[in-house]
């Protein structure tokens, strides 16, 4: 492991918690400096303090319209002319817009109650209709104060009154203040760069360096001014690529170069008309805005049709005529039934062979998470894994995946035929669950099967990114180097948990899309080219390459999505999506005979149309929401760490709990510390081998003597209406997500302060037999946890080939079917038996939940590891397990039978090659 780096800090999150906490703090400071005035020390003091705020705040609301640079000169005035009455009031009333997050969503705010209207210029032309879409245009211009305001006017009187949309523009004057603005200002919808701007910010002051890292980390001070625009319209396609980017410039059409032609959606031109600009903007979000079918969906539903097919549900006819189920048509409302029908035509579309509304829909999905192509699935994510697997792999294919992987996967393994080769996770033990595969074991198992013959028949590697307990692999590096060892892998990445991260940039780096359109262009670039025949030079006699030859490797990636999860749509409404270069040419058609295969005829249109207006949010609002949902997590991180009550009987979670120090090469070790505050994750992110999502919140609750069960059934659902879903011996699981708000983090921590309290009282009435009872279960939930076993090995009989890693896992299922071929026996005679000797291979899987992945796999050996954890395990739900029956096994004398048709299978094979 290398040297860790000092881990930059700061004492808040974001610069929107700093934003709101200045604005906070400027209130009350600015109320205390009117009681004071009549004591002249006290009086100074606030001053002072109210210059300071106010001083900061011009740093932050540089890069917001609204309330803007505007309102603090307008408040600082009225400061300097000790005018206190009027700048409280006015900082009150903007302190509770920013607080209810006013201005994001509507600027038309009442002004009458201000005795001047400070803001007035900003919003009065947008007073006509206050529910129109808002946004922001990000202007790079190094405009003078005076040209400043005339932009602000000429844009002003170019609204019109029809519009859909409403804009304000923030004008930045050098190419640093562009991006923090960027980064800052979630509003913004649109970036104009006008000429030639400067590199370096004059605002960049120690009160923001802590969230403006991805800035500070880009160094472009010695690139022309004239290449400074160009190069920002690359960068916008990196951090915000949903965004639309124009460009304004006096530079010849012919000199041009296509980078820059490509990069912008629109280049004008310095004499031509700023009113086309406007309409530039406003159609480049009317098109963004378009939901083609969910528009398709809530057209169809307002004509009169008459219904001779299937569904009596249609139009809620036979919901609303009846008597006696009228509540079910008044609880869901008459549109959902009106909108409820299996047309195709009239203005619908078929999910099977969409050539109208569904399939423009899935072609502005695929741009909104950055594939080449996307489909939707109706299924979940169950079956989008499913669709991949037939759709990719035969039967003898090897597929590397890892072992504790959603059962769908090895379900759609049995299906396809392939043979699974097991990675197993590093375990984390001390509270039962499993972190990710490390990347050196799966190059291991690479450079096996290379060795054995076997690479050409490896199709896949099947990894699961993030885990729900948030582990996240380095995706790129991950790809990089297998590649490099099999240039034609398929890579399949199952992002069910994390559909939200493609809109933030700390998080998308991680992504499949992104990484394997970063990776496509790295590959094909001179440059790379270059670095790989030095990189071939330099390696010695036998040695690996960690470079993939240029000439030879495919980028071909496909992820898996549960919408549903972490974006919003209806429940199972999923997406598949793909960057495959091989696509066409090798894929295509398969693909879509196993979509055919596991999607229905008759789809969900509700739910179809919630993915596509989904699409529409994560474009105009996935940035801000996920940066919040991760700002959520992590206050509720520090009041847990900061909270002596909560801290007696919780512990969060962090880095270095999940991951072991030789995996965090930059050395984050948690995202919040007491002393210190915030550390920065950027580099984290961009670099470790693995990360922590910190929006999957484990609570480790051993201390508490309940187990994690118990205390999500009996505590937080039935007695506070807390829904989770995953616990482990020891541990509970929070997520925030889109939908998370600040009032559900405060009952959250209202609750757990309140079970705590209850803990509290629960301990001092206990006897002494009782407490030490109570000790005993403490101690076994904090220190006696069950070893976590790996998988253990396949059967000799369901081996692909003897002595080479890959399981016949069809064979072994197909053949349990049979009953006659299976017998029963009890998890303590198993263990017993197998001490003294005897093998026993599973016919079924073996599901226990927690931790909600397979132990045992049909085909698999039985060991004592297993047995043990099972027996530890203090779980009701294990699927494809009865109590009363015992583990159901294979009986030895079909075990002999499969092995020699096995042997004789593998020597044919042989004869063959």
């Amino acid at each position: 492991m290398k040297s860790p780096k000092k881990a930059i800090s700061a004492p808040y999150y974001s610069i929107g918690q700093l934003r709101l906490d200045k604005w906070n703090e400027l209130k009350i400071e600015s109320e205390e400096l009117i009681k004071s005035k009549a004591q002249s020390a006290t009086e100074t003091k606030h001053k002072s303090t109210v210059s300071h705020l106010l001083a900061d705040l011009a740093v932050v609301e540089k890069y917001f319209a609204i309330p803007g640079k505007t309102v603090i000169e307008k408040l600082t005035k009225a400061f300097d002319k000790g005018d206190y009455g009027l700048m409280n009031q006015v900082i009150t009333n903007t302190t509770r817009k920013v607080v209810d997050d006013v201005y994001s969503g509507n600027p038309n705010v009442t002004q009458g109650e201000d005795d001047e209207d400070f803001e007035t210029e900003l919003v009065t032309s947008f007073r006509q209709n206050s529910q129109k879409n808002y946004f922001e245009v990000l202007f790079l211009d190094n405009l003078n104060p005076v040209d400043e305001v005339n932009l602000h006017e000429k844009i002003r009187e170019l609204h019109d009154p029809y519009d859909k949309f409403t804009y304000n523009i923030v004008v930045q004057h050098s190419f640093q203040d562009a991006l923090i603005a960027l980064f800052f200002n979630p509003n913004i919808q649109a970036v104009v760069i006008r000429y030639a701007p400067p590199y370096l910010s004059t605002n960049i002051t120690s009160l923001i360096k802590p969230y403006i890292q991805n800035v500070l980390n880009i160094d472009l001070e010695d690139l022309p001014e004239s290449e400074l625009g160009p190069k920002l319209g690359q960068l916008i396609k990196q951090f915000r690529p949903e965004l639309d980017t124009y460009y304004v410039t006096d530079t010849a059409l012919g000199h041009l170069i296509d980078t820059t032609l490509s990069t912008f959606r629109r280049i004008f031109y310095r004499r031509e008309d700023l009113q086309e600009l406007h309409l530039g903007i406003i159609r480049g979000v009317n098109e963004r805005y378009n939901t083609p079918f969910f528009s398709a969906l809530k057209e169809y539903s307002q004509k009169p049709t008459g219904v001779f097919h299937a569904m009596p549900i249609s139009r809620g006819n036979s919901v609303f005529k009846s008597k006696w189920i009228k509540d079910f048509g008044e609880f869901y409302g008459r549109n959902m039934f009106l909108a409820e029908t299996s047309s195709t035509t009239g203005g619908m579309d078929s999910l099977l062979q969409p050539t109208g509304p569904l399939k423009k829909a899935q072609e502005m999905a695929s741009e909104a998470y950055g594939s080449l192509r996307t489909f939707f699935v109706t299924n979940g994510t169950s079956t989008a894994n499913k669709i991949v697997l037939q759709a990719l792999v035969e039967p003898g294919d090897l597929v590397l995946i890892d072992r504790d992987c959603h059962k769908s996967h090895h379900y759609g393994l049995v299906l396809s035929g392939a043979y699974p080769v097991y990675l197993d996770s590093y375990p984390i033990e001390k509270y039962s669950m499993y972190g990710a595969v490390p990347l050196e074991q799966i190059l291991e198992k690479l450079r096996v099967l290379k060795a054995a013959g076997r690479l050409d028949k490896v199709k896949m590697l099947l990894l699961t990114n993030c885990t729900f307990d948030g582990m996240v692999y380095n995706v790129q590096r991950v790809m990089e180097r297998v590649l490099a060892i099999k240039p034609d892998m398929v890579f399949l990445w199952d992002e069910a948990w994390f559909a939200f991260a493609g809109f933030t940039y700390t998080y998308k780096q991680r992504t499949g899309m992104y990484s394997a359109k970063k990776l496509h262009a790295r590959y094909q670039s001179a440059a790379y080219k270059k670095e790989y025949q030095q990189h071939i030079k330099h390696l010695k006699a036998g040695e690996e390459p960690s470079l993939p030859d240029p000439d030879q490797v495919k980028i071909r990636v496909y992820a898996t999505q549960s919408t549903h999860k972490t974006m919003s749509s209806f429940r199972q409404g999923s997406m598949v999506h793909i960057w495959d270069e091989e696509f066409r040419k090798k894929s295509e058609n398969t693909f879509l005979e196993a979509y055919m295969t596991h999607t229905s005829t008759s789809p969900n249109y509700q739910m179809l149309a919630s993915l596509d207006v989904g699409r529409r949010q994560a474009q105009f609002e996935g940035y801000e929401m996920v940066e919040r949902s991760i700002e959520l997590a992590m206050v509720f991180r520090a009041k847990v760490i900061e909270n002596p009550k909560l801290s007696k009987y919780f512990k969060v979670l962090t880095v270095k709990d999940f991951i072991p120090d030789k995996y965090r090469d930059t050395g984050l070790s948690e995202y919040y510390d007491s002393s210190k505050g915030w550390n920065r994750m950027e580099e984290a992110w961009e670099k470790d081998e693995f990360m922590l999502d910190p929006t999957k919140i484990t609570l480790f609750i051993g201390k508490t003597g309940i187990d994690g069960d118990t205390f999500k059934n009996k505590y937080l659902m039935d007695k506070y209406n807390i829904q989770i879903n995953k616990t482990s011996r020891n541990t509970v699981l929070f997520m925030t997500n889109i939908g998370t708000t600040r009032g559900s983090v405060a009952y959250l921590t209202k609750v757990l302060l309140d079970i705590a309290d209850q803990l509290d009282k629960q301990f001092e009435s206990l006897n002494q037999r009782e407490r030490e009872i109570a000790d005993i279960q403490i101690e076994s939930l904090t220190k006696h946890v069950p070893p976590l076993p790996d998988f253990s090995r396949f059967h000799s009989s369901f081996l692909a080939v003897p002595g080479v890693p890959g399981g016949n896992l069809r064979a072994a299922y197909f053949l349990a079917y049979d009953e006659e071929n299976c017998e029963y026996i009890s998890m303590v005679d198993c263990k017993k038996a197998i001490e003294e000797g005897k093998e026993f291979v599973a016919s079924s899987f073996i599901i226990p939940y927690p931790p909600g992945f397979p132990v045992l796999v049909p085909g698999q050996v039985i060991s004592e590891e297993i047995l043990r954890f099972m027996l530890a395990l203090d779980v009701s739900e294990i699927h494809g397990y009865r109590a009363d029956l015992g583990l159901r096994v294979f009986k030895d004398s079909i075990l002999n039978r499969q092995q020699t048709a096995t042997a004789m299978g593998a020597m044919g094979n042989s004869k063959k090659r």
